[in-house]
């Protein structure tokens, strides 16, 4: 969960002055520093100029533009003189995925009430829906169970399926977390993974559900209607050989369809009630007297997508304590038949962080690092961080030899940072490093603007995290030079608001990429001091992935 890294670290450093000298960076050698001196934000500029360009087509995983971005970014592993770590002694670790796109005009969705006529959906207006079995055809008919957020949370004392029976039944459920101002709880007012729709679908599926409807709002969900309908509208990619249990419609719906369907079920017809009704305690899930009814088909598409993986061999023998550098490739593609702009080149989301993984790949050849350097652009992150949970599941190296894993992801090409935000970094050992190096770097450390985004949860770091290696996203915060933070927050809400998941995400000419050669020398910086560390990076006491870390670190 987010924390205030600030509120939370500032008390203990106060205290006890002498413990974070002690922990504070280490020195760094002048080869690590000339490495970092000759990071040149031009050359992200090329590559993010590239990566974004209409040839792509907006690299949707297992299209031709997706296979264009790998085999570029593979090329220029190869020309840094990097080791392959895919398969078959190529940097490419192929991914079997299953493609899904539901046919709108073969698909019918409606609200069925015993005594109320039919209530036939829009789909993409209305709402939005997947079947997540791989099947050409799904029909339901089955009741639906409003189960509040949908959240069991046995250490917050907070169960929304308890008593009720879900099996063979549809799941009505709200995004976001149960509301808190409290950080011990449901992390106040920072989103935890409950608040996930990854995480309600996978629970809606494990208690038995055959579908879940999520109502969106955008206050709780943290961006519009218009990312969700962009997002879902196309082909949704699944993992091929995914084991976890799966639903045969995942949908979302409107905050007025919400409303429209508890008027149906004889509730409060305004939908803010009854979420703010599932948000206090002793709340109790209810069966509606209303069907789910659906006739869903869909075009199924076998294909492979790869992850594009390579390595910086360590010198040292000893124990292996890497550095794994991330960012992903891929975006949503395109929208086939569109008139006008129907590519989704993703400019900022994410060939800036692609840009810097390349440009971090070819300064890191200048060194000579005692342990290994992974270098790994991912897959199918828009469609759930597939590509790298499957990273994490297939390793280079076994996970537990992994000390630290930075990711960079969607940075602002609008100025020099005089910020960073590494949301996470606190739940771990590293930090006293991180804070000393910030400093040295002239940046402050702050919080995540966005707490109530949950960005922890939306990046491919949470997979590496997930099977237990301590990682998080490196981002600039909101003060720029020659700015305040107001106008930083501003440049971040409009890319929020405009260009998000939009066709408008475009590289232009105007935008600034000496601030992401910082970020990139930052990043330069906390990996060599994590290699060269006596002790490798962990969790702290008591985190949620630190039992992923100690299984890792046994086998």
């Amino acid at each position: 969960m987010k924390k205030s890294l600030a509120g939370l670290f500032t008390g203990i450093f106060l205290t006890i002055p002498t413990l974070s000298l002690r922990l504070s960076a280490q020195t760094v050698p002048p080869s690590v520093k000339a490495a970092e001196a000759s990071v040149d934000g031009e050359r992200i500029r090329a590559h993010v100029r590239f990566l974004a360009d209409d040839l792509l087509e907006g690299r949707g995983p297992g299209l031709r533009g997706a296979d264009i971005a790998a085999q570029y970014i593979a090329t220029q592993f190869a020309l840094d003189g990097l080791k392959p770590a895919g398969n078959n002694g190529t940097y490419l670790q192929q991914v079997n995925f299953v493609g899904v796109t539901t046919i709108p005009g073969k698909t019918t969705v409606a609200f069925s009430g015993n005594a109320a006529p039919a209530q036939p959906l829009r789909l993409a207006d209305d709402m939005v829906i997947s079947n997540q079995q791989h099947t050409p055809t799904e029909d339901i008919d089955v009741p639906i169970v409003f189960v509040g957020y949908g959240v069991t949370a046995p250490e917050f004392g907070w169960d929304d399926y308890a008593n009720v029976d879900v099996k063979g039944k549809a799941v009505l459920v709200i995004v976001g977390d149960p509301p808190s101002d409290d950080p011990k709880f449901f992390g106040g007012k920072a989103l935890t993974y409950y608040g996930r729709w990854t995480y309600k679908y996978e629970q809606a599926a494990r208690m038995g559900a055959v579908g879940a409807i999520i109502i969106h709002r955008t206050d709780l969900a943290s961006y519009g209607w218009d990312v969700i309908k962009n997002s879902w509208s196309g082909e949704k990619t699944y993992l091929r050989d995914d084991a976890k249990p799966v639903l045969r419609a995942a949908s979302w719906i409107q905050l007025s369809v919400a409303g429209k369907l508890f008027a149906a079920a004889g509730k409060n017809p305004d939908p803010n009630v009854e979420i703010a009704e599932a948000g206090r305690r002793g709340f109790k899930a209810y069966v509606l007297p209303v069907h789910f009814k659906a006739h869903i088909e869909s075009v199924v598409r076998p294909f492979e997508s790869p992850n594009v993986v390579a390595i910086l061999p360590g010198t040292a023998s000893g124990p292996q304590q890497a550095i794994l550098y991330s960012a992903h490739y891929d975006h949503l593609g395109f929208t086939p038949g569109m008139a006008g702009d129907n590519i989704y080149n993703g400019a900022v989301d994410n060939a800036t962080g692609c840009g810097v993984l390349l440009e971090l790949a070819r300064a890191w050849t200048a060194l000579r690092p005692p342990h290994d350097v992974i270098f790994a652009a991912v897959t199918a992150e828009e469609q759930g961080l597939l590509g790298s949970e499957y990273l994490g599941q297939h390793p280079p190296i076994p996970v537990g030899q992994i000390a630290l894993n930075l990711n960079y992801d969607a940075l602002q090409p609008v100025g020099e940072p005089r910020e960073v935000e590494a949301a996470g970094v606190e739940r771990t050992s590293f930090y006293p490093t991180f804070e000393a190096t910030a400093k040295r770097f002239n940046l402050a450390i702050v919080p995540d603007a966005h707490p109530e985004a949950g960005h922890y949860y939306r990046s491919d770091h949470f997979s590496m995290a997930r099977v237990g290696v301590p990682a998080f996203s490196v981002g600039e915060g909101t003060l720029f030079a020659g700015h305040d933070a107001a106008w930083g927050l501003a440049q971040a809400d409009d890319y929020t608001a405009h260009r998000y998941h939009n066709f408008s995400d475009n590289y232009t000419p105007q935008m600034q990429f000496g601030g992401l050669a910082t970020m990139a020398r930052f990043g330069i910086d906390l990996g060599w001091q994590a290699l060269t560390a006596p002790r490798t990076v962990s969790w702290k006491s008591g985190d949620e992935f630190e039992s992923a870390r100690k299984h890792s670190q046994q086998k």
